[in-house]
């Protein structure tokens, strides 16, 4: 199983990376690092999220990585992330955008 991020979870991915980063370089890096992997962890086990509890029918899952949220949805033999939202914004409707 592979993990993919769509292009526009990318770009929340990095744009939180470098809204720590301001602050605090070192805080920066290892949010990254956690990040990466704890959604590695996701290739062996996809279904360790929980439901999105503001969309618990829709089949879509998320990891709390303090302080975001990272939304994903298994297709296939891809784990795709489809957002990242900090903990403190209030989620869209996740939509998969594959690219």
């Amino acid at each position: 199983m592979k993990l993919r991020f769509t292009t526009s979870a990318r770009r929340q991915f990095l744009h939180a990376v470098a809204n720590i980063m301001e602050d605090n370089l070192d805080a920066a890096l290892k949010f990254r690092k956690k990040v990466e992997s704890t959604l590695r962890r996701l290739t062996r086990f996809p279904d360790a999220g929980r439901l999105i509890p503001e969309f618990p029918d829709l089949p879509f899952r998320e990891i709390v990585i303090r302080p975001y949220r990272f939304f994903y949805r298994r297709q296939d033999q891809i784990i795709w992330v489809v957002a990242c939202w900090h903990g403190a914004q209030l989620p869209k409707v996740p939509k998969v955008e594959v690219t």
